[in-house]
Formats: structure tokens, sequence, C-alpha cells
């Protein structure tokens, strides 16, 4: 591994940490940033949706509020860098409480397929594939 792997990988890690802040924060034009405007991202296996970036962002936007808070943590990345395209699964654990006060948690994996653009790092594709959930989500 050489000086530009690891400099892709740190990247590609600071990249994982801005979805994590971008949704816990409810910051969407930041959520943006993660990835390419002709992105697909699906939630389905959360109960959630599937589709382009601007779909997405309205889903989030009109589902999040139901959330106080979530506190994302992203870890155990595994990226398999090929020149300019990248493979990365990534474990996520997310509590989240309602406004009520119950606190749900769910867990699963992330699975990008990301690409370097002239702004960096940037996500092609998002497969959240949730593995457990606390509680039925909805």
């Amino acid at each position: 591994m050489d000086a530009d792997d690891l400099a892709d990988r740190i990247a590609i890690g600071d990249l994982l940490t801005r979805y994590a802040t971008a949704v816990d924060r409810r910051d969407w034009d930041l959520y943006r940033t993660v990835f390419t405007e002709d992105a697909h991202i699906d939630y389905t296996s959360a109960g959630g949706i599937a589709g382009g970036l601007d779909d997405i962002v309205a889903y989030l936007a009109q589902v999040m509020p139901m959330f106080e808070m979530s506190q994302h943590l992203v870890a155990n990345l595994d990226v398999t860098l090929d020149g300019d395209t990248a493979t990365v699964t990534a474990m996520f654990n997310n509590p989240m409480r309602l406004v009520d006060g119950d606190v749900w948690f769910t867990g699963g994996w992330y699975h990008h397929d990301l690409v370097r653009t002239a702004d960096g790092w940037r996500s092609r594709r998002l497969l959240e594939e949730a593995a457990w959930f606390d509680r039925a989500p909805f």
C-alpha cells in the first residue's frame, strides 16, 4: 500500500463521516456532497425508499423530524480501491430517539460504490443493509 492508497482511504473515511454527520444534523446540503448527482440510494431494507438523490433528500427531510436525535456510528470500513473507483462496506450502529422519548436502535451495513470526482470521492450508489432493530421500525 502506497501513500496514494492511504490518502484515498483517509478521504473515504472522511466521506462516510460526512454522511453520518449530515444525516444526524439533518443537513441536506451537506448530505448532497456525499453523492454524485446521478446517485442511486436504497433504504428499503429499513422500511424506507430507493431512488435518486432529490427523491431521497425530500424523503429524509419528511421522515427524520420524527426523531429528536440520531447518532450514526460508522466503523469497520472494508475498502477496495480500483483506480478512480472503490467499493466500501461499513458497519453502522444507530440509536434514534423519538420525540416522545423512546429510543430505537438499529445496525447493519452500508454498501457504497464510490467514484473519484474533481471534488473528491463521492458515492454513486448506496445500499443500506439493515441487519437488526431492537423493535420494528414502523
